[in-house]
């Protein structure tokens, strides 16, 4: 069992903090194969400090990526209580897409098999997300035949934008899925059917 942070002493804090910051860092250059040995030499802590605070890399990918899970789930829900089905199923595809933009490790993160993503996280998140896109369709604005598995086609086309500096993987995302969003309104043409992609292919 891990000890809470506010139970630390101020230099285990600092340590604990220290990884973090870093394994973030990390997981954005590199995505999260990054080797736990490599985090704990760039954060100047041993290899057994680290595994003392974090006792498995999934672990401290959940920790690390804390934040983004919270904004992608809020952004999810709030976007379920927009009273404009479009406007909220168009802003959860912007911030998803420009969170994997920014760091090609969030979205590792978010499709990898952990158990305690796959119950807390990913599931939870994918209900909404299907619900989020049936109420568009049920509005008419989405073309009826989008399927939630077309999310998986939409990260792996803008997860070629993550090998690029920030700032221009951010602007061309924005266009990307400017593009993609006048595709999915109702009334164009009909689309080939949906292909039941699962969201583990964006690795690949």
């Amino acid at each position: 069992m891990t000890t809470e942070p506010s139970q630390m002493r101020a230099d285990a804090r600092e340590n604990r903090a220290r990884v973090l910051t870093v394994a973030r860092e990390l997981f954005a250059e590199r995505g999260i194969d990054v080797p736990m040995a490599a985090i704990a030499r760039r954060a100047g802590v041993g290899v057994a400090t680290l595994y003392r605070r974090f006792p498995t890399k999934e672990a401290l990918v959940m920790e690390a990526f804390t934040e983004q899970f919270a904004v992608c789930q809020a952004a999810i829900e709030e976007a379920l209580a927009d009273p404009d089905p479009w406007r909220g199923f168009s802003t959860v595809i912007e911030k998803v897409c420009l969170l994997q933009a920014c760091d090609r490790g969030f979205t590792a993160a978010f499709v990898a098999s952990f158990p305690e993503m796959q119950s807390e996280v990913r599931d939870r998140t994918w209900e909404c997300f299907a619900a989020l896109v049936q109420r568009a369709k049920d509005s008419r604005v989405l073309r009826a035949d989008f399927s939630p598995h077309d999310l998986t086609l939409v990260l792996m086309a803008n997860a070629g934008l993550t090998g690029v500096p920030v700032e221009m993987s951010t602007a061309a995302s924005r266009r990307l899925v400017a593009y993609l969003l006048e595709s999915f309104r109702s009334g164009t043409d009909e689309l080939p059917p949906p292909v039941p992609l699962g969201l583990d292919l964006v690795l690949t």
